[in-house]
């Protein structure tokens, strides 16, 4: 049995400052040399941060769960139309009617850049000349861990990232997805190289247990360009074509493709809790969101049982009921709608092989490759349905439901016909834009309730059509309908390093508010 838990019991880090955090902890006090080289845990033990971190959930001796609830809960797992608090914090007048809070939003950056991408360089430059498997495997975890506090901000500090102890000079994101593509290559060339190096496998946290080798990294990598391909394919077409094709070159190791091909943070035996249990479970604030009543009811979607607990209000017990985001309201009367299922110890998914075939998709329907999309989008249902164990797809498959009206149980006003209005059922004859719409309205029920991706997907392509906010107090900042397209850099960095802001800002080339598209946010599919 692996003993991370005792491992990481004994490793500590000093906390960065998250204006100076170039300069990397280095200090293992109570970590002796004799247990840093016992079984490489010298070159594997910073791998192990990443993983728990990337789904954030670091003990850097402040409490773990409430980080994760600003970093992410409060903020992309909302905006994407999955969750919502019954709490209304800051009397309801905060992220969820676009009053940012700069406290919560500032927390991604400060807590990555503070605590996992320190311990990412101290992976990269152990591992570098000595073990070149956990080197790659540092490259992967590294894409996995930038792409998404990229697609909150924009502009990101990677290229020289610890080249500077005052604060390095960031990158534009299309930069840094250029660099990204880069080291997801250089770890694949690794990776094929070293195909029989093993030595990682007891760090290994985040792959499938009886998946766990260089094969399954090289798929993950994988099908991690063909996501980051994906995402820029409107504002850079022949790049993302280009690199799409690597992803489906078959003397570059494959791709997720099985139910069990699973990225996820395990929660057996190392150490890690999910977040999002105990916010769920112990304090009851990760509710369900009104599009996802709206869609799952609508479409009588199985899979909502395995989402979400009945509600437990009276009058309304055992039907699912959400909250609809953007009504400002200041009561906690919502304390009993529907709870999510995660529980504490549930792995933290990251990656699952139905997105993947949900890429794949859309890249046959962008004529990439030759694979038909309806068989593609037929087996990202299908392996959806198979992982979470709720039967035969072949009826949901031909159903004509569409989402249903979203009737709130407490405010009428709150009331809103449905957005989606497209079905399950694949239609050969539809426009492309309709058969987009149906890849990735589906691809969002199946990444739940990973929801960063889903919310940067659903910038990306507006589906599924979310309900707008019915209050904005951004001040002009959003578009009620175009809804928040991103997270503003932290307030504390315009103070404690202007340089580095004023360098950040200009990479932006807007505002620094919400309502500033990013990169390959261009607004259009086709």
């Amino acid at each position: 049995m692996m003993k991370h838990t005792l491992y990481l019991a004994l490793f500590v880090t000093v906390l960065a400052c998250t204006n100076k955090f170039e300069g990397y902890n280095t200090d293992n006090t109570g970590f002796t040399d004799e247990l840093q080289n016992y079984d490489f845990n010298k070159y594997g033990i910073p791998l192990l941060i990443v993983q728990q971190g990337i789904y954030f959930n670091h003990d850097w001796g402040g409490g773990k769960n409430w980080t994760f609830q600003i970093m992410q809960n409060l903020s992309a797992d909302m905006f994407c139309g999955y969750m919502h608090s019954y709490n209304p914090y800051v009397a309801g007048l905060s992220n969820t009617v676009y009053n940012l809070n700069d406290g919560w939003n500032g927390t991604m950056w400060e807590n990555t850049y503070g605590y996992i991408m320190t311990e990412v360089k101290k992976a990269e430059d152990l591992n570098r000349n000595v073990l070149p498997v956990f080197y790659a495997i540092a490259k992967i975890l590294k894409v996995e861990l930038m792409h998404r506090t990229s697609d909150y901000y924009g502009p990101i500090v990677y290229s020289q990232f610890g080249k500077s102890i005052t604060g390095s000079e960031p990158d534009s994101q299309k930069e840094a997805y250029y660099l990204f593509f880069n080291d997801l290559e250089e770890a694949i060339d690794i990776l094929k190289d070293q195909e029989d190096d093993c030595r990682f496998e007891r760090f290994d946290i985040i792959t499938s247990e009886n998946k766990r080798n260089s094969k399954q990294w090289i798929k993950f990598a994988n099908a991690l360009r063909l996501r980051l391909a994906i995402r820029i394919a409107m504002i850079e077409p022949e790049k993302a074509k280009e690199e799409a094709a690597k992803s489906f070159n078959p003397d570059n190791g494959g791709m997720l493709e099985e139910t069990d091909d699973l990225i996820s943070v395990s929660s057996v035996n190392t150490g890690y809790s999910n977040p999002l249990g105990e916010i769920n479970q112990a304090w009851r604030e990760a509710s369900m969101n009104a599009n996802m009543e709206s869609i799952l009811t609508g479409y009588n979607d199985p899979r909502i049982s395995k989402y979400f607990e009945p509600a437990t209000g009276a009058g309304y017990a055992g039907q699912y009921r959400g909250i609809r985001q953007g009504t400002g309201y200041n009561h906690t009367r919502y304390i009993n709608h529907s709870r999510l299922t995660i529980k504490q110890s549930a792995n933290a998914t990251l990656m699952t092989a139905s997105e993947a075939w949900f890429l794949r998709a859309e890249a046959a329907l962008r004529k990439w490759t030759a694979e038909d999309v309806a068989y593609c989008y037929t087996k990202g249902v299908e392996t959806s349905f198979i992982q979470w164990g709720v039967g035969d797809v072949s009826e949901y498959l031909e159903s004509n439901a569409t989402a249903a009206d979203f009737i709130d149980t407490f405010s009428p006003e709150y009331n809103i016909k449905a957005r989606c209005n497209l079905s399950p059922r694949w239609e050969s004859g539809a426009s492309d834009e309709m058969k987009l719409e149906r890849i990735i309205t589906q691809k969002w029920i199946a990444m739940f309730p990973e929801g960063c991706e889903a919310w940067a997907e659903q910038r990306r392509t507006g589906y599924p059509r979310l309900f707008p906010v019915l209050v904005n107090m951004s001040e002009g900042k959003i578009d009620t309908d175009i809804m928040i397209r991103r997270i503003n850099f932290p307030a504390g960095i315009r103070s404690a390093n202007p340089v580095q802001y004023d360098a950040l800002s200009r990479e932006l080339n807007g505002p620094d508010t919400g309502g500033t598209r990013l990169w390959w946010d261009v607004g259009r599919n086709f």
